[in-house]
């Protein structure tokens, strides 16, 4: 199944309007067998009260489907209780995923330009300055830069060298590449700053990656 397409007739889209319920589900959508909730604690570096709550949320919601048996190679009497698992519900109709974040970048262009007219700066530089304002916003809140990405739809993966961005929350307007990548480096780094992240730093990513950027850790 495409996580780029996630079925959602019957259940409450508004379930997945929670990153950590996005996060969750997108694990259950790329796995190719049902995962316990030990299993999703542990990719997704959750508490397992949080893990459990949103589980069944989702499970209420009417997006996930639960089973359960035994694990491991062991069976019959002393091999254990069976466990919990959970996959995602067949439906028929697609939400919009991953997601996107058009009202932040509306909301920033709408700043930046009126601080373009008041002041006579190009919107460009405006829209970088505000981005960067919004970005410390959004790490300050967070706590931490992984946390802060996570929440806004950048959807980051650790690698060797850092956190690759897996999404691009501003996808469609990446047609204006300059104004648009700018924006997002300008957050990115704004984003570092707030929640005074030492270890990272932006950087271009590969061509053909989901995002203009990637945050790395610099080489001693």
């Amino acid at each position: 199944m495409n996580p780029s397409s996630i079925p959602t007739q019957g259940p409450d889209a508004a379930s997945l309007a929670d990153p950590v319920r996005r996060s969750i589900y997108q694990a259950l959508i790329r796995s190719p067998v049902p995962m316990s909730r030990d299993q999703l604690v542990r990719k997704l570096n959750l508490a397992p009260s949080t893990a459990s709550f949103h589980l069944e949320r989702m499970v209420r919601d009417g997006f996930l489907e639960t089973e359960s048996r035994k694990l491991g190679p062991k069976t019959g009497p002393g091999s254990g209780r069976p466990t919990k698992l959970y996959r995602p519900a067949v439906d028929e109709v697609h939400l919009s995923f991953p997601a996107r974040e058009y009202e932040l970048a509306g909301r920033l262009l709408a700043s930046a330009i009126e601080t373009s007219i008041q002041t006579g700066d190009p919107v460009a530089e405006a829209l970088r300055a505000v981005a960067y304002a919004e970005g410390q916003r959004l790490g300050l809140l967070a706590g931490n830069v992984e946390k802060a990405l996570a929440d806004n739809g950048f959807e980051p993966e650790a690698d060797a060298r850092g956190l690759v961005l897996t999404n691009c929350p501003f996808d469609r307007l990446t047609r204006n590449t300059q104004l648009v990548c700018g924006l997002n480096t300008a957050l990115l780094q704004g984003a570092l700053d707030g929640c005074n992240d030492k270890q990272h730093r932006v950087e271009p990513a590969p061509e053909g990656s989901a995002c203009c950027a990637r945050l790395t850790r610099p080489t001693e």
